[in-house]
């Protein structure tokens, strides 16, 4: 059944949605706050829809959008919001709807503007959608997610997925090239496991090193949106703790803190480069042991934290170090960690143990790639 559909924000995936809905026979109005559409304002975009489907950025950008239609939004009209943003933002949107006396569905998506263009979205349905119904089946899957709280927390789970998975095919193209292997015989493998349709979708890219929006305009989801999803998932995880170290977010929920002290601290040492954490999530006794340039090299922990200097590295903002693994029988333990450290990639291995009631570390080993 066809629609008065307004859509407001015409960005890529904004642009996708809107041409497909025009092409499923609906009577698209569009407005952006950059210019453009076909509606000069949005009070004018909005003042026969029946469905108003909000394609923006952030919660900030709805907001504000909301704001400017407020009194102009037909009654019985129903607001479908399809932008990523936090469960309590998601939650005080759909508040700041109900006042105006429409609906709100909060209803983020799955899948890339050429699922939008095709119909393949999966659409994360929070809310009844009511007469939004056939516009929702035009764009795709619908899956209900409960109420908006919970589908914006949906999409911060299959974001935090998504996320977690590219930087597993990094992690996998590195190990190919240590191991020389060619990148297209390395995409061929890495198409025929888990992450096969991931690898899939981007092997263009990946083959010919063209991810640089500058060598291939318009990418399907920037890296700056996914980096922005990411940051709210972290946020919604740890709402209590955001001037925590970020070591708090690298973790299994279900760890045992006092056990991932000691790791914390060690990730905090690096971090900052205040040898004090080492001392702490070491014990005195310990050793760092490893390979440089090929060499065996053991260092007592005064040693080891001789080589920091009280100050963060140079380019701190772009490392990210990652808690792979935990396993703890009595008051022993064992941990991986991996540290991205520019060029190099560092993973680490470590003894742990219950001493007095607290945990340590006892020694480390790694491997330097």
């Amino acid at each position: 059944m066809a629609r008065q559909i307004t859509l407001l924000g015409l960005g890529r995936m904004g642009r996708a949605v809107a041409a497909r809905l025009t092409a499923r026979g609906h009577d698209v109005t569009t407005w952006t706050r950059s210019g453009g559409g076909t509606a000069g304002t949005p009070a004018a975009a909005v003042a026969s829809a029946d469905v108003v489907v909000l394609c923006l950025y952030d919660a900030a950008a709805c907001a504000a959008v909301l704001d400017e239609v407020a009194g102009h939004l037909p009654p019985g009209a129903v607001v479908v919001n399809t932008a990523t943003v936090g469960p309590q933002e998601a939650a005080t949107l759909a508040q700041q709807v109900a006042t105006t006396g429409a609906r709100y569905l909060h209803a983020p998506v799955l899948g890339s503007t050429s699922a939008a263009a095709s119909g393949g979205l999966t659409v994360l349905a929070g809310g009844d959608p009511g007469g939004a119904a056939p516009v929702l089946v035009d764009l795709g899957d619908v899956l209900a997610c409960g109420d908006a709280a919970q589908a914006a927390a949906a999409k911060l789970v299959a974001n935090g997925v998504l996320a977690g998975a590219a930087l597993t095919v990094r992690d996998g193209l590195v190990r190919a090239a240590r191991l020389d292997l060619p990148t297209d015989l390395a995409l061929d493998v890495l198409e025929r496991t888990a992450l096969g349709a991931l690898v899939r979708a981007k092997r263009d890219r990946l083959a010919t090193g063209s991810a640089d929006p500058g060598e291939r305009p318009g990418a399907d989801f920037t890296a700056a949106a996914l980096g922005k999803d990411v940051a709210l998932l972290a946020a919604a995880l740890a709402p209590t703790a955001s001037d925590a170290d970020i070591a708090a977010l690298m973790t299994p929920a279900e760890a045992d803190p006092a056990v991932l002290a000691p790791l914390h601290d060690y990730a905090a040492g690096h971090a900052t480069g205040d040898s004090s954490y080492h001392r702490r999530a070491f014990l005195p006794t310990a050793h760092v042991e490893g390979l440089r340039e090929g060499r065996f090299t053991s260092w007592t922990l005064e040693e080891y934290c001789a080589l920091f200097t009280g100050s963060p590295a140079p380019d701190e903002a772009a490392r990210w170090r990652r808690v792979d693994q935990v396993s703890v029988t009595g008051t022993t333990g064992t941990a991986t960690m991996t540290l991205h450290h520019g060029p190099d990639v560092f993973t680490d291995s470590f003894v742990l143990l219950r001493v007095d009631g607290a945990w340590r570390i006892a020694n480390k080993t790694y491997h330097r790639a």
